[in-house]
């Protein structure tokens, strides 16, 4: 086990993490995160100058670990499809088989919790949720705007708002999915937007269509 306090940092972020989620950044105390992780208020201060320290440590740990699996979902699409549009599909379908096993509502976005509360949150916190936003938006424009020049698509599509289009559906999954408490929402809903794309760029109207054009 490390000795360097690395594990005690990680269980007050995970702490953090669960308690945002569950009360908000503004409902939660610092009593609160060192009762759950079992230390004293001395032992937190060795990792974190304050509450809003702690908020931005965590927000850069999820933030990365975001990244992380934004790239790792978007390099086994890569792998399975040479086809942009079917790597698209692919990556929509990664997220469906994550969420769709789930026996209890997913407990949210901490992403979305912050856009929630941002009047806590100092500039460079602001930047790190804004910034996490931005790159889900510029990576899935890069796929849509690969597979729109390959598979034109039956209307106009604007790629950058079709991207937040999925973070958009991704999001409103998790509250519908927690409100209501049926797990299922999630995978559902990522299903409905797996589709719609597979039905924007497919061509079934042949050659009526093309001699419409």
């Amino acid at each position: 086990m490390p000795k360097d306090g690395s594990a005690t940092r990680d269980s007050l972020l995970d702490a953090t993490q669960a308690l945002i989620l569950d009360r908000g950044f503004a409902g939660m105390t610092l009593d609160d995160v060192v009762r759950q992780v079992g230390i004293t208020k001395g032992a937190f201060f060795y990792h974190f100058r304050s509450k809003n320290d702690l908020g931005k440590a965590l927000m850069k740990r999820y933030s990365e670990l975001d990244a992380r699996s934004y790239e790792e979902s978007c390099a086994r699409a890569e792998k399975l499809s040479r086809d942009p549009l079917q790597q698209l599909l692919i990556f929509i379908g990664l997220f469906e088989e994550m969420f769709e096993n789930l026996t209890e509502p997913y407990p949210g976005c901490l992403l979305a919790s912050y856009v929630y509360e941002l009047q806590q949150f100092d500039s460079a916190t602001k930047k790190m949720v804004a910034e996490a936003f931005t790159r889900w938006r510029t990576l899935l424009k890069e796929k849509l705007d690969a597979a729109v020049k390959q598979h034109p698509p039956k209307i106009r599509v604007d790629t950058a708002s079709l991207a937040d289009s999925f973070t958009v559906v991704l999001e409103g999954a998790f509250i519908i999915a927690k409100a209501v408490n049926e797990p299922r929402v999630v995978a559902d809903q990522l299903r409905h937007f797996k589709n719609y794309i597979e039905l924007l760029f497919s061509d079934r109207a042949g050659p009526a269509r093309k001699a419409r054009a």
